[in-house]
């Protein structure tokens, strides 16, 4: 297809169904059905089967209609990490049922991986999956769930071999977040916030056909959402000066009064560090354009959350007893994450959490030691004894 064609495409959804006139909902879903939601997928998919980069003029030109978006940041979980993890691993059914209402943004997406007796370690997790007719039923607790208080869907993996060694007897499902016996608790964190939850699987049933990939290839396919994810995180499209070196360097420049050289040497290299991260980020997302992406993606997170940190903690230094007022305790739900909302005191408490979440920065450096730079792994004297007989 050329891009004479891609564009008729474009002009000829428009035509038929004018952004001013009709339904947002119903827009999204014909946009969707012409291919146009990400060109890249597969025809009938939302697709066209054409390279990633295909994408920018398509979205221009609707932008420029105002044809109205599906407002990924509301659903970053779907579209980042769910949506690439049903293309590959999917069936054809389960792509169908799924692909469309995540992209319209119908059906919101958490991830239920964390677990509190696991920590950073995911292979290590105890919710149990067994066997029950033609499903499963499932019994365990998640945490650290990301808008697991707005999903209607989740990805779900949980052990259902306990004999086998804890990477092999793990499954990945797709969960109804509303069904019965399924729990979510609010965790309301440091900035008074609750984004994130507690989730409780009480005989939760899941049928076989919401099984993603085979019994016991969780950790294969719990490894391509994670890539996917810390690209997601780490490696976003943004503008120079987005993020938390736009919020620091905005107030340098619109309070002199505060300026010291000590602060300005700190926020020169910080902005140099900025430009290389974001620079980096559009090498990686060319990679993405060319296939699956790789563990290169850790090393963005793991910069992004360093970053975040050092800037919010520079943000204080510079506005003094003035970056410690705090706006608001009140606790809120938001169905977003914001990492630079809100004021310095909100942004310096919001980042402490991003060397957690989306994986552990440890973790992270282990990923990047391995499979990125090669070294030796790291001693692990559980890697092939049965999960049930690790000491926890």
């Amino acid at each position: 297809m050329t891009a004479a064609d891609l564009r008729e495409r474009v002009e000829r959804l428009l035509a038929e169904h004018d952004p001013a006139t009709t339904d947002r909902l119903d827009f999204l879903r014909a946009r969707y059905d012409a291919g146009l939601a990400w060109v890249w997928f597969p025809e009938g998919l939302g697709g066209l089967g054409l390279a990633r980069g295909d994408q920018g003029p398509v979205d221009a030109l609707l932008a420029e209609a105002g044809a109205p978006g599906n407002h990924p940041e509301r659903n970053g979980i779907g579209l980042g990490m769910a949506a690439p993890t049903i293309l590959r691993f999917g069936t054809e059914e389960q792509k169908k049922r799924f692909l469309r209402p995540l992209w319209t943004g119908e059906e919101i997406w958490c991830q239920l991986f964390s677990e509190p007796g696991a920590g950073s370690d995911l292979a290590g997790l105890a919710t149990r999956a067994v066997p029950d007719g033609d499903g499963w039923v499932v019994n365990g607790q998640k945490v650290w769930t990301s808008g697991a208080h707005n999903a209607q869907l989740a990805i779900l993996v949980a052990r259902t071999d306990p004999d086998a060694p804890k990477h092999r007897g793990l499954t990945y499902f797709l969960c109804d977040m509303t069904d019965p016996g399924v729990e979510v608790r609010p965790l309301r964190q440091i900035t008074g916030e609750a984004e994130f939850n507690e989730v409780f699987l009480n005989d939760v049933r899941i049928p076989d056909s919401q099984r993603l990939g085979e019994v016991g290839q969780g950790w294969l396919v719990a490894a391509a959402t994670l890539d996917n994810e810390r690209v997601a995180i780490g490696g976003a499209a943004a503008p120079r000066e987005a993020g938390m070196i736009g919020k620091v360097a905005r107030t340098w420049r619109e309070r002199p009064e505060l300026r010291t050289t000590g602060v300005h040497q700190q926020l020169v290299e910080s902005w140099v560090d900025a430009e290389v991260a974001r620079v980096t980020g559009v090498r990686l997302r060319q990679k993405l354009a060319q296939g699956q992406p790789g563990p290169e993606g850790s090393a963005m997170k793991l910069v992004f959350a360093g970053l975040a940190q050092r800037l919010s903690g520079l943000e204080l230094e510079l506005l003094a007893e003035d970056g410690l007022r705090y706006s608001d305790w009140t606790m809120v739900r938001p169905d977003r994450v914001d990492f630079t909302g809100r004021d310095a005191g909100y942004r310096y408490l919001r980042a402490k959490g991003n060397s957690i979440e989306g994986g552990t920065s440890e973790i992270l450096r282990n990923v990047i030691a391995e499979r990125v730079l090669g070294l030796p792994g790291e001693h692990r004297v559980d890697k092939d004894v049965p999960w049930k007989e690790i000491p926890r």
